[in-house]
């Protein structure tokens, strides 16, 4: 099972992950970081490719969590 994973270190909060993301999985926690709700992500890619700070990744997980 892959999901979206997000390094709060290299994020810059911009939104785009969020924005992008089709299943609305992701939030801007307090203007600070994105917060992937993995209940929500099916681990499509798209935060990924969108982030322009390289820190979304979408990982292989094993029964949902990392």
């Amino acid at each position: 099972m892959r999901k979206a994973t997000n390094d709060t270190d290299r994020c810059v909060a911009c939104g785009v992950c969020a924005l992008q993301c089709p299943r609305e999985a992701i939030d801007i926690y307090r203007g600070i970081y994105a917060v992937v709700d993995v209940s929500k992500c099916v681990g499509c890619g798209i935060c990924e490719k969108a982030c322009p700070a390289g820190s979304v990744k979408v990982v292989e997980v094993q029964d949902g969590i990392k």
